[in-house]
Parts: C-alpha cells; sequence; structure tokens
C-alpha cells in the first residue's frame, strides 16, 4: 500500500488520464478492473450522455473509479449535480480554480485531485483541499501548462512544497517511467497518451493508427493565447503554424480552431482537419493493445526496474 493506491482503495497506484474523446465508460473499467484508476472524460460529454456512462461503468465494475471535469467548460453545474446523484466517489478537476469546487465536492464525501503544471497552482490545490495534485510536466498531450516545465523539473519542484500526494503526469507511459516518476517523489502516475492507443480507448481506429506511426517530434504545442494543447503534426497544425507566420490575431485564431475540432479528429478520425491531441510518449509506442496487456507489461517492466542496482 502506498499514499495513492489507500487513496482511492486501489491496486497498483496508476490513473488513467480522463482524456477528451478517449475516456468513456469502457476504458474507465478496463482499467479499473486491471488494478488502477479508471476516468471518465467529462470534457467531452454533454450532461446526459456523461450520466450514462457512468451508468454503464458501474455495470462492469465494481472497483473504484473516477470522472475528470474540465472547470472551464460549460454545464459544469449539471456535470456535478449528476457526479453526486450517480454515486461517484472520486472527481479529478483540472482547467480551471480548484477553489470552486473541492469544498462543494468534498462535503459530499468525494476525494478530489487537481491537475497543476506548476508548483505555484500545486500550492493553490493544496489550499483548496484537494486530496492530491496531479503535477503534469508540458511532455503531456492535450491541453497543458504554458510554462513548458517538463515533467522531470516539474516533481521535485512540487515534492519539495507539498505535504499531500503527488501523482506524476507527462511523458510516462512504461515500467521504468513509472520508477522514475516515483524516485523522483511521486506517490502514484497518471497515464494519458498509452491509455488513448489501447482497443478500449474510444477514439477513431484511424486516430491510433496515425499515433502509432509518430516518431520523436511528431508533436507540438502550440495554440498558447487560446488554452496550450499538444498536437500531431498534420494538415490542420500546419494550417495553424501559417496563421501565426501571417500574424494572426487570438479572434482569427479562435475562428481556425472552431467548434468540434477535436471531436473530428480524435473520435472521427479525420486526420487531415482534425485537432489531433496526443503526449510526446507517442513516439515510443508501437502498438494498440488491451489495457489487461498494457498493465502486465508495465508491472513486469517496473518490477524489472527496482530489483536493479546503480552503483556510483
Amino acid at each position: 500500500m502506498n499514499k495513492i493506491t489507500q487513496l482511492f482503495n486501489i491496486k497498483y497506484p496508476i490513473i488513467q488520464g480522463g482524456m477528451v474523446w478517449h475516456s468513456g465508460y469502457k476504458l474507465a473499467a478496463a482499467v479499473s478492473n486491471s488494478g488502477g484508476l479508471g476516468l471518465i472524460g467529462a470534457g467531452s460529454m454533454y450532461p446526459d450522455v456523461l450520466r450514462n456512462h457512468i451508468q454503464k461503468c458501474k455495470k462492469v465494475t465494481d472497483k473504484p473509479f473516477g470522472v475528470n471535469v474540465p472547470l472551464l467548460y460549460p454545464n459544469v453545474e449539471e456535470i456535478m449535480q449528476i457526479i453526486v446523484e450517480e454515486g461517484v466517489k472520486i472527481v479529478f478537476t483540472s482547467a480551471g480554480n480548484p477553489k470552486t469546487w473541492t469544498q462543494w465536492l468534498k462535503e459530499k464525501g468525494i476525494t478530489v485531485v487537481h491537475v497543476v503544471s506548476s508548483s505555484k497552482f500545486a500550492l493553490k490545490a493544496q489550499e483548496a483541499g484537494v486530496d492530491a495534485v496531479v503535477a503534469e510536466g508540458f511532455e503531456a498531450g492535450g491541453h497543458n501548462g504554458r510554462e513548458e516545465t517538463t515533467t522531470l523539473t516539474l516533481l521535485p519542484i512540487v515534492k519539495k512544497q507539498l505535504s499531500i500526494p503527488l501523482i506524476a503526469a507527462g511523458g510516462i507511459a512504461t515500467g521504468k517511467g513509472v520508477h522514475a516518476a516515483m524516485v523522483l517523489g511521486a506517490d502514484g502516475v497518471q497515464m494519458g497518451t498509452r491509455f488513448a492507443m489501447t482497443v478500449e480507448s474510444s477514439a477513431h481506429q484511424s486516430f491510433k493508427d496515425y499515433c502509432v506511426q509518430a516518431q520523436e517530434g511528431s508533436t507540438f504545442l502550440t495554440l498558447k493565447e487560446l488554452a496550450p494543447v499538444r498536437l500531431l503534426t498534420n494538415d490542420f497544425y500546419y494550417q495553424v503554424q501559417e496563421a501565426y507566420k501571417n500574424g494572426a490575431t487570438i479572434e482569427e485564431l479562435k475562428e481556425l480552431l472552431g467548434k468540434g475540432r477535436a471531436k473530428k479528429g480524435m473520435l472521427e478520425g479525420d486526420l487531415v482537419e482534425g485537432e489531433l491531441e496526443i503526449g510526446q510518449i507517442v513516439a515510443l509506442i508501437d502498438k494498440i493493445q488491451t489495457v489487461n496487456d498494457v498493465f502486465n507489461e508495465i508491472l513486469e517492466e517496473f518490477n524489472q526496474s527496482i530489483q536493479k542496482e546503480f552503483v556510483f
């Protein structure tokens, strides 16, 4: 047992990122059934869709699972109400002020974790009363911190200042990566990209296949003026870069991004015009596996890694 397995009542301190367009009930339940903590990603769901996924998840797993809620999204009040009504006991919040909802959720008996990209925001989350913090380095996929602090740098800085459990995220996809994060002070890890590329992920097969082909340098952090996001290179990404070259205003960037661009790319598989969010570590992943196979691989490599002794 460690702080994270105790906090969530899970077997392994491995948490699946609540990624938009990937994290439906099938992925969350598969991760929870494998001994980790699965998260349903509310960010890409209308409230009634979220309720449906929570209900389905409860039918296919009797293990703990949670919901990831980006606080800046619309319908957040309705989403929180559904979470309480459906008896969800774990909520991960991101993209907003943790003070807004933390105490309200905790009064309902819910464990609250907030995702941050800097030690400054980690301390604010701790002050807001969260039970744990996810410190996410800029290697991570999807929406990201503006600071561009890497996980290797961020973890020890946050650990030094934090008294609550710390979860590492960003660039972690292997057993060795889990071991490294823990050596740097993490009590657990959150993985997005590795679980995005599983059979159970709800992303389109074309998107998964495109990810398998990705190389080192295939992803870039962009659109900082709106909300920083790490994207795979494709026609849409190059349109964004062209807009920057032409001195695009924030309004012009918003217009280019438009609505439903991420859904088009990741859920519908439009590899040309879609927004393709994924982490840097995608370059290391060369196959689509089941969640169970991913866990077996990570645990085997982790156990091998901790048995090695390095002597200087």
